[in-house]
C-alpha cells in the first residue's frame, strides 16, 4: 500500500524531509505546500493558503492525500492539525493545545513547575513595568523572553542589567494586548538538543543535535534561527541522554495527557547541561531548522512509516535506525540578516548535490529562470563523514563554490566537536 503525503512549509527543514520522504519505497505522489525550488525536485508544489484550513482539507480529499506532515510551527500552534483530523485526515503534528509546549514559553514553565521537570526558576510578567522591577531585583546576568512564536530570536540573554530593561521593552512594543515576557534565571553549561517522536503516549529516542544559534564566528552577534548544526551531539552521553528522557521528556508526555492535551509529532527539546545534570531551556513542537537536515542525513530507516505510525497513534514497534557517520550543516545566508537584509539577490550558481554535500533550500524562489534569495537564511550545504571534523571539511568545500556574493556564512560550525575529536 503506498502513501499519498502533503508536506507543509518553505524552508530547509522541509526541503530535508521531503528528500527523505522522497526515498520511501511506500511514498504514492508527495505533494508540498507552499514548497521551495529545492522541494520542487522532490515534490508537486501546491498552490495553497496553508493558513485556510478547510481549503487544504479539500485538497487532501480530492487528491486522495493520506498522510499530512506539517513542519514550521506557526501552523500546529493555529490548529491546522486539529482541522485536518475533524476531517479524518491522519496528520504528524501536536494539536493547537499540545503545540503549546512551544507556543507558550509561560505555558511549559509552568507544566514544568508542576511535574517537577528540571528547568531555570522563572517568573511570568504581562506588565513591563513589574517585569522591570523584578530584573532590577533578580540582577545580570538573566533571560527574557517573548511568550510566544519568535522564529527562534525571541531569546535575550542578557549580561546586564541595562541589556534586561530593553528587552523587555522590546517584547512588549507593538506587541498584542495580553502580552506577556517570561524572565529566567541564567544557566551555565553547553547546549544540545535531543529530539524524540511521541504517539501521545510514548516518546521514542530520535537522535541529538547541537546549533549554533548566534551569527557569527566565536558564538558572538545576535541570536539567529540557526546559522548550522551537527548531529549528534558528542556531549550528549548514553547517560545524558537516558536521564534527559527520564527526567524530562516522560514527565511532559505524563503532564499534557493527564491534562487531556497528549502530544503526537516531534518533541525536540532544548537542553542546557548544567553541573546538576541535563535542565530544560525550552521546547520546539517541530523538528528544528538546520537540526532537521542533520538528523535526516542520518537516518537510515525509512522515514514516512515512522511519521505514519506517530500520526496514527502508535509508535510501539518502532525502532529507528541510524548511519554511525555524523552529519554537519553550514547554513548560508543574506547580509544582514538577522536584522533588516535585501531580498532578490541572484544566486548564480550552487553546487551539484552528490556524495560529498547536499544543498538543501531554506529560502529560495524562482525569478523566471533565475534562483534568487527570498529569505534570512537561505540554503544549508550538509554533509556526513567519518568524522564531524571530516564533515565540515566536505560542507565548506561544497560552500565555497556558491556564487552569490551577496550571503555569509559562520565558518566554524562544528568546533566544539572538532576539538574533542583532535584531543
Amino acid at each position: 500500500m503506498t502513501t499519498n503525503v502533503l508536506l507543509i512549509g518553505a524552508g530547509g527543514r522541509e526541503h530535508a524531509l521531503a528528500w527523505k520522504i522522497a526515498q520511501s519505497p511506500e511514498l504514492g505522489t508527495l505533494y508540498a505546500a507552499p514548497g521551495n525550488p529545492g522541494i520542487a525536485a522532490h515534490a508537486q508544489l501546491a498552490d495553497l493558503d496553508i493558513s485556510d484550513h478547510v481549503a487544504v482539507a479539500a485538497f487532501c480529499t480530492d487528491r486522495g492525500v493520506d498522510l499530512v506532515v506539517v513542519g514550521p510551527e506557526a501552523p500546529l500552534v493555529d490548529g491546522i492539525a486539529d482541522a485536518l483530523r475533524a476531517h479524518g485526515i491522519a496528520v504528524f503534528g501536536p494539536s493547537a493545545a499540545a503545540a503549546q509546549l512551544e507556543g507558550s514559553k509561560g505555558f511549559t514553565k509552568d507544566l514544568c513547575r508542576k511535574m517537577g521537570i528540571p528547568t531555570a526558576d522563572y517568573a511570568r510578567f504581562s506588565d513591563a513595568e513589574a517585569a522591570k522591577d523584578h530584573v532590577r531585583r533578580e540582577g545580570a546576568p538573566i533571560v527574557v523572553k517573548a511568550d510566544g512564536l519568535a522564529a527562534g530570536k525571541g531569546v535575550t540573554v542578557a549580561e546586564t542589567v541595562e541589556q534586561a530593561l530593553a528587552a523587555v521593552d522590546d517584547c512588549f512594543a507593538g506587541a498584542p494586548a495580553g502580552s506577556e515576557v517570561v524572565i529566567e534565571e541564567f544557566m551555565e553549561g553547553e547546549e544540545a538538543s535531543l529530539f524524540c517522536l511521541a504517539d501521545g503516549d510514548r516518546a521514542v529516542f530520535f537522535g541529538t543535535a547541537q546549533d549554533h544559534k548566534r551569527a557569527f564566528d566565536g558564538d558572538v552577534g545576535p541570536n539567529t534561527g540557526g546559522m548550522g548544526a551537527y548531529s549528534p551531539a558528542t556531549v550528549m552521553t548514553e547517560a545524558l541522554t537516558e536521564r534527559a528522557m527520564a527526567e524530562i521528556i516522560e514527565p511532559t508526555l505524563a503532564g499534557m495527557r493527564a491534562a487531556g492535551t497528549p502530544f503526537q509529532g516531534v518533541l525536540y527539546a532544548g537542553l542546557i547541561l548544567t553541573t546538576e545534570g541535563p535542565k530544560l531551556i525550552e521546547y520546539n513542537a517541530r523538528f528544528g531548522d538546520p537540526e532537521c537536515q542533520v538528523l535526516m542525513l542520518r537516518l537510515k530507516s525509512d522515514l514516512l512509516p515512522i511519521l505514519r505510525q506517530a500520526a496514527e497513534g502508535d509508535l510501539s514497534g518502532c525502532r529507528p535506525e541510524w548511519h554511525e557517520d555524523p552529519a554537519l550543516c553550514v547554513v548560508v545566508a543574506t547580509s544582514g540578516y538577522p536584522g533588516s537584509y535585501p531580498k532578490g539577490s541572484e544566486i548564480r550558481a550552487l553546487p551539484a548535490d552528490d556524495d560529498r554535500a547536499i544543498v538543501f533550500h531554506a529560502g529560495t524562489r524562482r525569478a523566471g529562470e533565475k534562483l534568487v534569495a527570498d529569505g534570512g537564511r537561505v540554503l544549508g550545504v550538509t554533509a556526513s563523514g567519518a568524522s564531524v571534523g571530516e564533515a565540515a571539511v566536505k560542507a565548506y568545500a561544497a560552500t565555497a563554490e556558491i556564487d552569490w556574493p551577496e550571503g555569509f556564512w559562520r565558518t566554524d560550525i562544528g568546533r566544539r566537536a572538532i576539538e574533542r575529536e583532535e584531543g
